[in-house]
């Protein structure tokens, strides 16, 4: 396999792995992270399974960031790793060894505690039902619960923008916005910090609209994908913003990571000012 495709960073851990994906991410990001691909390797938990593992991904570019608190599976996996000559990093043991002499305790050495007692775990889960049961505007009871309402033309990435958000253990609601229908009155009462407006560049929502007919074997000349409708709900979304006073978001070329992180910027900003 060819040494000249994108630079992986792999997450080897004895849980879900999130806690190293997120690490990665931040690092990587400091080096223009869309170079860098972050691939997980969840719930490494026999030492035996590791020649395997790394016989798969000694062909890459790569590193290998790990989150392993059982010794058996660090010292395999490092010892394995560097006769393969994988650069290896661990992520837990400096902050466990730290907190360590912090406590003047020992570590537990149990994976995935962290999922099964902190309450920012099912928090997050809490967060996610919320996103998929009030999504597309279904219940716009859920405009009062939500934390934040994400509103916008169809396409304009409402709904991957609230699962991620969820994940931030945000409960985030969204409403479409339809020149024909008119929105629920409940987002008028929203402080403007907890109100997100997405927009789109006409030619790339009408290249998205069209893509998205053909993927449901539809004719790409439907009045959805026409420029002249797109125009349209622009117009009448970007005047509903104007009068609500919400912060809008382009998100033309713009990744959700990137839409998500204005808009907790905004939130958390937002809520400060008002406590």
């Amino acid at each position: 396999m060819s040494n000249d495709l994108k630079p992986i960073i792999f997450i080897v851990s004895d849980s879900i792995g999130e806690t190293g994906e997120l690490v990665a991410r931040a690092a990587a990001s400091q080096f223009n992270h869309g170079g860098v691909e972050i691939r997980r390797l969840s719930y490494v938990n026999d030492p035996n399974e590791i020649p395997e593992l790394l016989e798969e991904i000694k062909h890459f570019k790569c590193i290998i960031a790990y989150t392993l608190v059982i010794p058996e599976l660090k010292d395999r996996l490092v010892r394995e790793a560097r006769n393969l000559g994988i650069p290896t990093v661990d992520l837990l043991t400096p902050m466990m060894d730290a907190v360590a002499s912090l406590v003047h305790n020992s570590p537990k050495l149990e994976p995935g505690l962290v999922r099964r007692t902190d309450d920012e775990y099912f928090h997050k889960v809490e967060a996610i039902e919320f996103a998929v049961k009030y999504d597309d505007g279904k219940d716009p009871r859920g405009i009062g619960r939500a934390d934040l309402v994400v509103v916008g033309i169809s396409r304009t990435s409402k709904t991957p923008l609230c699962m991620y958000l969820a994940h931030m253990r945000l409960k985030a609601a969204n409403v479409p916005l339809v020149p024909e229908v008119s929105p629920p009155e409940e987002l008028q009462n929203l402080p403007p910090h907890r109100l997100i407006g997405l927009t789109i560049k006409p030619q790339q929502l009408y290249e998205i609209r069209r893509e998205r007919l053909n993927s449901l074997g539809l004719t790409s000349n439907a009045d959805y994908a026409s420029m002249e409708r797109i125009l349209k709900e622009l117009d009448y979304a970007e005047g509903f913003m104007k009068k609500i006073g919400c912060s809008v978001i382009d998100v033309t070329n713009r990744a959700v990571e990137e839409t998500a992180s204005r808009v907790l910027e905004i939130y958390y900003r937002g809520e400060r000012l008002v406590r």
